[in-house]
């Protein structure tokens, strides 16, 4: 069901986003990144008017540093497993992931979203075990790379160490305005902030924005919201009904968004002195 293979990425056509993120089906090939040419590639930049070059150029860097496996995976697949030994880091080329942490009762929580470009199992790094459990969405592939080798190549290459630094505080800042969304905006507010996030996230990968198709069920953006499956249905029939959103005649998890800025104002206006009873 996997494949696997430890060959630097061929050279190809394109750095886009994965297939799936793209509203095309998952048959579409996975995209390939072209090695580096002579020498390591030029520094990362921190900010690059296009996300999808920063992501490029991070992968490029990476694969010219240090051995990768790339791993295809399908929806449903573990990338790792909560108490499985640490030992590898994990870059998203293709495909949606979810981190799900589970608690001692057997209750799941999805804490986490992960698109093309970004960063698996840093939470493994204090304890020497993976906390949560990284799942598939959706057809894509990762690449993974040892932690040990990594290190080595960063003693050596600044410029690698700076990449990962920045991949950290990347994590750290999307579990803040995570937390912060939780905790501040009503129910309709973090629904619309949630689609705002994922759309946003396809936008600065030079992806389309204005229609997006959801790998998550109601029931798992609720769990991942703080909210019962009832309230997030209603709450995007409000968004709907607002015109802020459209559902696409072919399912439910197609959703228009006519005017991204107008979804965006909406999730900032919407504090919790506004909050709508779930």
């Amino acid at each position: 069901m996997l494949s696997t293979s430890n060959n630097k990425p061929a050279s190809g056509a394109s750095t886009m986003h994965q297939a799936i993120a793209t509203n095309r089906p998952a048959t579409h090939p996975l995209p390939r990144i072209a090695p580096p040419a002579a020498g390591l590639p030029a520094e990362v930049p921190n900010e690059v008017p296009n996300e999808a070059q920063r992501i490029a150029a991070m992968l490029e860097l990476v694969a010219a540093s240090v051995p990768i496996q790339r791993r295809v995976v399908h929806a449903g697949d573990p990338i790792y497993q909560a108490g499985e030994r640490f030992g590898r880091l994990h870059i998203v080329n293709a495909g949606f992931f979810k981190i799900v942490n589970c608690a001692a009762d057997g209750r799941e929580q999805v804490v986490g979203l992960h698109f093309r470009g970004d960063w698996l199992g840093f939470d493994g790094i204090a304890t020497g075990r993976y906390g949560c459990d990284a799942i598939a969405m959706d057809t894509g592939e990762v690449w993974s790379l040892s932690y040990e080798a990594l290190l080595q190549a960063c003693a050596l290459q600044p410029r690698l160490l700076n990449l990962l630094h920045q991949a950290m505080s990347r994590e750290i800042s999307r579990d803040r305005d995570s937390l912060l969304s939780l905790c501040t905006l009503s129910a309709d507010a973090r629904v619309a902030d949630f689609l705002r996030y994922w759309a946003e996230s396809l936008a600065r990968r030079g992806l389309r924005a204005d229609q997006i198709s959801l790998r998550m069920s109601r029931a798992e953006i609720g769990n991942y919201l703080g909210m019962t499956i009832e309230s997030v249905s209603r709450a995007l029939s409000r968004l709907s009904a607002k015109q802020l959103i459209r559902f696409a005649e072919k399912g439910r998890r197609d959703i228009e968004i006519p005017e991204l800025a107008a979804l965006a104002a909406f999730a900032q206006g919407g504090t919790a002195g506004s909050r709508t009873l779930q």
